[in-house]
């Protein structure tokens, strides 16, 4: 039986209040999640409408479900098993603006929408020159953001009261700062007026972010012990950890509209969220996207699995302790407390991982979560931290997009892969280096400036080739 509405007997929808840009599986197991505790313990009424952000996306599936899909949560706390399941029912209306625009733009005319809330991932808020006002839509998320913001400014009137809450969830640092600095850069561009610029900074509020839960996704592995617990057939069913952590900066005006503090969620309105974010950026996220390369051209598939393996588990218990931790100027006897909880949710026996689902824009993951880490060791202690130049190299060497006479799961923008592709012609280790580590939109420098940094990840991807993931490392370890 196919899960709707009907057969769940689920009259009614929500008023839209928030509209959502994104459909994957971290912003219905979170974002999504959390308004559907607002709505049940609460008795609010938050409805979402979900804006499909790429041409390709899963708005369609979604339909299918009348929006609905059902959660798994699974995890064990202090000791005790938590495990439960519901069905998300607050997905109100499912929008693809590539398919139909005019109703894309609708949504802003919605009286009581409140919020924008998004996850596309760190390559979604970015600046895209092509974009024009009339573009139906921009490619952007930006830009998308800024002709409905503007729809909205021109259908109310400039209505003071009608300007909304943006609390983006990508995660990059400052990111509200950022998409509001890139809205306000195409309001410039396209010449959209001065008072449309000034309801945007007047009236309506930009909330920077972490947000913090292992999300796998579907779990396709066992999918049939799920589906014995439903009558239904859910082909977007998720399963992610318990653990749930939101952090919001903000203040008492956020928090009175928010009525998080009453419900038992971990949600933190805060004056800064910086020592929270660097915190799991640098450890739980940057754990995983310096893993999952190595671990993948190790053969391993899962986090979990990874995490059990004495080379790879040992691997990135080291990177962590002895690089990340001991590279940062945080308190360390809390940052090893968080890296040890960190690793037993990583260990969670109910949760597989996919490290291939981990994978996608791992450039942009790198730069983001891992690359300031290395720098700062560097800076630190006047030499290189060789798990996280190893780890390096084991992108690098992924990106090259076959190994063993397999194809690899290389997620990422076009241009990306092609970079990769182009570069790897090259005819030696170092000059493939050099080509790549120039690039400064991947990594903010030039990072063959950073001292003996090449030499020593052409040293790394030369002994991967030839003797495999732990061999090399043994090899590279003793340089």
């Amino acid at each position: 039986m196919e899960l709707s509405r009907q057969i769940n007997l689920i009259e009614n929808r929500y008023p839209i209040r928030i509209v959502q840009f994104g459909e994957g599986n971290f912003l219905r197991a979170f974002v999504n999640y959390a308004f559907h505790r607002l709505n049940k313990d609460l008795g609010e009424s938050y409805g979402v409408v979900v804006v499909q952000p790429l041409k390709n996306g899963m708005v369609d599936m979604l339909k299918k479900q009348d929006g609905l899909y059902t959660l798994f949560l699974k995890g064990i706390s202090k000791g005790q098993l938590i495990e439960n399941k519901m069905l998300i029912d607050n997905i109100t209306s499912l929008v693809n603006p590539y398919a139909d625009f005019k109703e894309y733009l609708d949504i802003a005319k919605e009286e009581l929408l409140e919020y924008v809330i998004s996850n596309t991932t760190e390559a979604g808020i970015a600046f895209d020159v092509n974009d024009l006002p009339t573009m139906t839509p921009p490619n952007s998320f930006p830009g998308k953001l800024t002709v409905l913001l503007l729809e909205r400014y021109k259908f109310f009137n400039g209505d003071p009261l009608k300007g909304l809450t943006i609390i983006p969830c990508e995660l990059i640092n400052y990111n509200a700062d950022k998409l509001k600095e890139l809205v306000l850069r195409y309001v410039d561009l396209w010449e959209l007026g001065d008072e449309f610029k000034d309801w945007i900074i007047n009236h309506n509020s930009f909330h920077n972010t972490l947000v913090d839960r292992i999300v796998p996704g579907y779990p396709k592995d066992n999918i049939e012990e799920y589906n014995q617990q439903l009558f239904y057939n859910d082909k977007l069913l998720i399963a992610a950890e318990s653990f749930f952590l939101w952090v919001i900066q903000g203040d008492h005006i956020l928090k009175s509209k928010l009525p998080f503090n009453k419900i038992d969620l971990d949600v933190k309105i805060v004056d800064d969220i910086q020592p929270y974010r660097t915190r799991k950026v640098r450890i739980l996220n940057g754990a995983h996207t310096a893993l999952v390369p190595l671990s993948i051209l190790y053969g391993n598939t899962t986090v979990r699995e990874s995490m059990v393996d004495d080379f790879t588990g040992n691997y990135i218990k080291e990177l962590v302790f002895d690089e990340i931790v001991e590279a940062s100027n945080l308190d360390k006897n809390e940052l090893t407390q968080f890296a040890e909880d960190v690793f037993d949710r990583f260990k969670n026996p109910f949760i597989e991982h996919q490290l291939s689902s981990i994978a996608m824009n791992s450039i942009s993951k790198f730069s983001v979560r891992v690359l300031p880490s290395l720098l700062e060791y560097i800076e630190k202690f006047n030499r290189a931290p060789k798990k996280i130049v190893f780890s390096f190299a084991c992108l690098i060497r992924f990106y090259k997009g076959d190994w063993n006479g397999q194809k690899l799961p290389v997620n990422d923008a076009e241009n990306i892969i092609l970079y990769f592709k182009n570069a790897w012609l090259e005819e030696s280790y170092t000059k493939v280096l050099i080509k790549i580590l120039a690039n400064e939109e991947f990594w903010g420098q030039d990072l063959n400036n950073i001292n003996q940094l090449t030499e020593l990840v052409a040293k790394a991807l030369e002994m991967i080739d030839n003797g495999g993931v732990e061999q090399a490392f043994k090899n590279f370890n003793n340089i």
